[in-house]
């Protein structure tokens, strides 16, 4: 093969709900190319289904930020030191990573998920009623999908709504990629203050919660702060993009839209679908090659940084057809919206329940929910490590 040409980590969209333009050509013409970080560090971009899902089960590709360059995706952008963060498994490798995990798993399978079906629903409930109460236009964003996603996810971990502002400008800052990093770094350093606050308290007066469960654990302060941080990092913004920007989507495919309400049983389907089309995670699936590793015809070699593109690998026509269009009703298994491998969301299922109460609370509450603004005019947020409307005005 010729040489791989190099190019900035991609940000422009030329449609709103579409990944930038340069992975189709990519996907195409050069499924592994190389990339350039804006720290000036060259490393490489997947962007073919098949590959990325290659890469994410290859265990000679490494997750630990201990090896290699850990890649930085915007100017600015404030990132784990070495060595490694106690508690932090998202970016471990086993036997590290399987020791952190397994005792967070039974938490988030089916079966005890399910169990927060009701609490889920009377939430979505009662933001429903807060939006009927203040009247349109109403915004999705900050009146229904954050309270809602964050009011469970607290829940279940333990961390006080009534408390939010300790910790949310924290995981707002970090996933955004133009915030000032002096000030996401005192976030970020206020809400690990408070979750030291909130473990002390659980360990003096234990609750129905995670936190309760893993102070009983053989883990220091500091691992379970960080492991508190990473749910809370993996599981707000991410949910609350998809379910905001999933109502967006289907507000602008009214013939989705108007399938969904036809037949209300194809919900699950249509929520598969969203998560696919959308994939709000964006460029912080990285990995590192432990060894030299022959890839789709080009030498990447031991220490190399690899990125793979969730959305490109969804939007890949090869695996499903006609990619570019919203059908709610086409066969999505084997989406990587929640990536793959080990490393797969942890929290996956907690997140198709919110977003199923979510989606049934709004659709039967306003038979006539319609956009407030023009499409073109609500605003998005593109650069960060999540792809989402900023604000989503509806009138019913």
């Amino acid at each position: 093969m010729t040489d791989a040409i190099s190019f900035e980590v991609p940000w422009d969209r030329t449609d709103k709900f579409d990944p930038p333009a340069i992975f189709d050509e990519l996907r195409e013409e050069r499924p592994l190319a190389k990339m350039v970080y804006p720290d000036g560090h060259v490393g490489w971009i997947v962007s073919s289904y098949d590959l990325v899902r290659e890469v994410l089960s290859d265990p000679r590709f490494s997750h630990s930020c201990e090896i290699g360059h850990f890649p930085v995706t915007h100017q600015g952008q404030v990132i784990p030191t070495h060595p490694l963060i106690p508690g932090m498994f998202i970016h471990m490798d086993p036997p590290g990573h399987t020791r952190y995990r397994k005792l967070l798993t039974g938490e988030f399978t089916v079966r005890r998920t399910s169990r927060l079906i009701p609490r889920v629903e009377a939430v979505a409930a009662e933001q429903i009623e807060v939006m009927r109460a203040k009247g349109a236009p109403a915004d999705v964003v900050t009146d229904f999908a954050k309270p809602l996603v964050l009011r469970m996810l607290g829940e279940l971990v333990g961390l006080p709504y009534a408390e939010r502002d300790r910790y949310v400008p924290a995981v707002t800052l970090l996933h955004d990629a133009e915030a000032d990093p002096a000030e996401a770094a005192a976030a970020y350093e206020v809400a690990g203050q408070f979750f030291d606050e909130v473990i002390e308290r659980r360990r003096q007066q234990p609750q129905d919660d995670l936190i309760s469960s893993l102070v009983t654990e053989d883990l220091t302060q500091e691992e379970l702060r960080n492991i508190v941080t990473l749910l809370l990092f993996a599981g707000y913004e991410t949910t609350e993009g998809a379910l905001a920007t999933g109502v967006f989507a289907l507000l602008h495919h009214t013939d989705q839209l108007a399938k969904l309400r036809a037949e209300p049983a194809k919900l699950d389907a249509a929520i598969e679908e969203l998560l696919r089309y959308l994939t709000v995670n964006q460029y912080h699936t990285y990995r590192t090659a432990l060894e030299d590793v022959k890839l789709a015809g080009e030498l990447v070699k031991q220490g190399d940084t690899v990125t793979v593109s969730l959305p490109a690998a969804n939007r890949d026509p090869a695996k499903f057809g006609c990619p570019a269009e919203l059908d709610i009703e086409r066969d999505t298994s084997g989406h990587v919206a929640f990536g793959f491998g080990i490393h797969q969301c942890l929290g996956q299922n907690l997140a198709r329940i919110e977003l199923r109460a979510g989606f049934t609370a709004l659709l039967r509450a306003f038979p006539g929910l319609r956009l407030a603004i023009p499409a073109d005019e609500v605003p998005l947020r593109l650069k960060g490590s999540v792809f989402s409307v900023k604000k989503l005005p509806v009138s019913w």
